[in-house]
């Protein structure tokens, strides 16, 4: 019985022989596993330093271990494989070792190599069935027959799982230090090396005791086996690990950017999804992060009436280059998905007017041509009258003073003449993707829904003298060996004449001096040409403005539950109108991004368009019997620039007199309490002057009396300040 027990095992031996024997024959070294080669993507701000995020399926980053200290590996090697370096790829006893416990106990161990582990990782993919070990072990043995030590180990460093999701010693260095893995100290590096066969429930966030167990092993055998001295054993200490990061990188608003970005790529062809995700580029965007924080901030913001649903986009970009500063998309990727900047849709509404001008422009009409701007007008095709804003009459007004106060029916006295079609097409040679209705004389106001993108894109042509300069977020695209991979387009394409874009620029210019947004070049210290507009019934509002640099676009929509367009309700004392939010929202990022920027002019443009145009047909004509030349519509638009200076006027002396009030009211608090400010006249140890003279007849300056004495007299009668007596009906000015 016992001769045909050992005969049966005797076979058995033969047999699996045989079968080692068989596989030793036909197994090669296979390619590397794609996931071993896998190296994250990271997208860096235009800076080219400060990263936004990263795309991965594992994150990993491939190192050479030439700049790596010898400490790094040696204590993976005491952690995992004493053997290793004398070793020819197995380590025949550990394998009995871990066969004898998966027999006995039913239990599986491991009894791998290095090298083994090395050849599961980055040739074979993981395997547990013994057909697959004996590959792994025969794959194994044929790598140590043509691979260095140092190539081994280095690639095993760059392929093990290390925990907190970090696939390397790179990536886990970072993961656990906050440094790169050229930087890691000896304790740092055992302490990583001591929990590799469960990093995940060894990390020392959730068990310190066993990776403080684990350190100590790795130090002792380290010590045992000549890679430290007694003296480096003694002096190093279980090191302070970072706290576990659990932000996801689409958190918050740069989730935007990262989508953002990986769409550009991928729909430029020179990508696929999973490129990005396993080829360890480093993208650099053009997004500066100065002003990507700024618009961010502001956009963000949410006054205190506000609507919940009130949704804001907003984009910057320089028109020269089509490279996009900064975008608004949302406050949170993980929140809400859809994009406000290049997603989400709204109607445009009179910010299209510029495209129906250029054809004017186009078409050889000058823009003095004097056009009836009263509302209550109709037009051939239209069953409904057309009104202007709040059905204001203009009276017979030219394209300037029309295009800076959005006057509807001159628009569409235009879009007549031009047609809709052409118009349509205008703002597609601009570069707007969206649908425009072909068919609609109202498509010149604005009424087919557009993304802030698409309306930057579109005004960025006018604003780059008719030279169109795709918008991009990906300045170009390195690989792990920074040699360029892709490049942003550098060259626009001339679509328009730049005399034509310059004249449309000179009636944006009216927008922001005398128009619907009144007062906002002054307020920035630079022409800005601008354009507002408002929806349809009111369902959204936005704001094209620019310098011959930067563009900046805002827009605000309020959609209900299920998406559908509502009403935008004034807020906070911002009415829906064109004058409103978006307005506001360009001269509060302007003021901030322009600081520190010098003033530029815009081209000098030239008006050889003719009054009425070469057929004397557009707006009231040639020769009609209101005889108004070009210097009487000059004229007109010099009297409305007059009336909106007297405007500003009147309002700065409302805020004089403003001011006048308070002092006034601090002159009497300190009269009644000598002690209420230090800036008191009377304040206790300081000499006042004596009385000041009467006002006369309340418009002249009473004379100086003292500290403060010079008081003005007007008709309310108030006391002069400090040191003057009452004037006769005056107040202190």
């Amino acid at each position: 019985m016992l001769g045909i027990f050992f005969s049966l095992i005797g076979l058995g031996l033969l047999a699996g022989i045989a079968v080692f024997a068989y596989l030793y024959t036909t197994t090669e070294v296979p390619q590397p596993e794609k996931f071993a080669l896998a190296e994250k993507t990271t997208v860096y701000y235009a800076d080219g330093t400060t990263a936004i995020g990263s795309y991965a399926e594992q994150n990993r980053s491939i190192i050479s271990c030439e700049g790596l200290p010898d400490y790094i590996g040696n204590a993976i090697v005491a952690s995992e494989n004493r053997t290793f370096y004398t070793d020819k790829g197995l380590d025949l006893k550990g394998i009995a070792r871990a066969f004898i416990n998966n027999v006995t106990k039913g239990t599986r161990q491991g009894g791998s190599t290095i090298t083994q582990q090395y050849a599961e990782r980055y040739y074979m993919g993981e395997t547990t069935s013994y057909v697959g070990k004996a590959r792994e072990a025969i794959v194994a043995i044929k790598i140590a027959q043509t691979e260095s030590k140092d190539e081994v180990l280095c690639n095993y460093m760059n392929t093990i799982y290390l925990g907190r999701n970090s696939y390397g010693i790179q990536a886990a260095a970072k993961a656990y230090f906050n440094k790169d893995a050229k930087d890691l100290t000896l304790s740092e590096a055992a302490m990583i090396a001591g929990i590799i066969p469960s990093p995940s429930t060894w990390d020392p966030a959730d068990n310190a005791d066993m990776a403080k167990s684990r350190f100590k092993r790795v130090l002792n055998i380290m010590q045992e086996d000549g890679y430290i001295t007694a003296k480096q054993h003694t002096d190093a200490k279980f090191p302070q690990t970072a706290a576990v990061a659990q932000q996801n990188e689409y958190a918050g608003p740069n989730g935007y950017l990262l989508d953002m970005v990986r769409r550009e790529l991928v729909q430029s062809k020179a990508f696929t999804k999973e490129d990005l995700d396993t080829g360890g580029y480093k993208i650099i965007t053009t997004i500066d992060k100065s002003k990507q924080d700024l618009m961010q901030s502001i956009g963000d913001t949410r006054l205190d009436d506000m609507p919940e649903s009130l949704q804001i986009g907003g984009i910057a970009l320089d028109p020269k280059t089509g490279e996009v500063l900064s975008v608004y998309a949302g406050s949170d990727y993980l929140s809400k998905q859809l994009n406000n900047a290049d997603q989400a849709v709204f109607e445009p509404g009179s910010t299209m007017k510029p495209f129906a001008l250029l054809g004017a422009a186009q078409s050889g009409v000058s823009f003095d041509t004097l056009f009836n701007g009263n509302s209550h007008q109709h037009f051939t095709g239209l069953d409904q009258e057309v009104n202007n804003a709040l059905e204001n009459n203009w009276g017979n007004i030219n394209l300037y003073q029309a295009t800076a106060n959005s006057v509807n029916t001159v628009f569409m006295n235009v879009n007549e003449h031009l047609t809709p079609k052409r118009t349509a097409a205008i703002a597609h040679e601009a570069g707007i993707q969206g649908d425009i209705d072909e068919n609609s004389m109202y498509n010149v106001l604005g009424i087919n829904a557009l993304t802030v993108w698409d309306l930057a894109q579109g005004h960025s042509t006018i604003a780059n003298n008719g030279v169109k300069s795709t918008l991009h977020m990906v300045s170009k695209v390195l690989d792990s060996n920074n040699k360029d991979m892709y490049n942003a387009p550098s060259k626009g394409t001339k679509v328009f004449d730049a005399n034509d874009c310059a004249l449309v620029q000179k009636a944006m210019q009216g927008t922001t001096t005398y128009g619907t947004a009144a007062g906002t070049s002054n307020m920035l210290g630079r022409p800005i040409a601008g354009k507002s507009g408002t929806a349809n019934d009111e369902m959204a509002s936005s704001f094209v403005g620019y310098t011959p640099s930067m563009m900046n676009v805002w827009a605000i929509w309020n959609p209900d539950d299920k998406g559908n367009p509502q009403a935008v309700p004034a807020f906070s004392g911002y009415g829906i109108s064109s004058t409103g939010y978006p307005a506001h929202l360009f001269q509060e990022f302007m003021a901030q991004a322009l600081q520190g920027t010098e003033v530029e002019q815009f081209p000098t443009a030239k008006d050889n368009g003719k009054i009425g145009g070469p057929d004397g047909t557009w707006g009231l004509g040639k020769g009609q019997s209101s005889g108004l030349s070009n210097n009487t519509n000059k004229q007109s638009t010099e009297d409305a620039q007059k009336q909106a200076e007297q405007d500003a006027q009147q309002k700065a002396a409302e805020e004089e007199a403003k001011k006048q009030q308070q002092a006034q009211e601090f002159a009497q608090q300190c009269l009644a309490n000598p002690s209420y400010s230090t800036e008191c006249p009377n304040y206790p140890g300081t000499t006042t002057g004596g009385d000041g003279n009467n006002g006369n007849n309340g418009n002249n300056p009473g004379n100086t009396g003292g500290n403060n004495g010079n008081n003005t007299g007007n008709d309310n009668g108030n006391s002069g300040g400090p040191g003057g007596n009452t004037g006769t009906n005056g107040v202190t000015q």
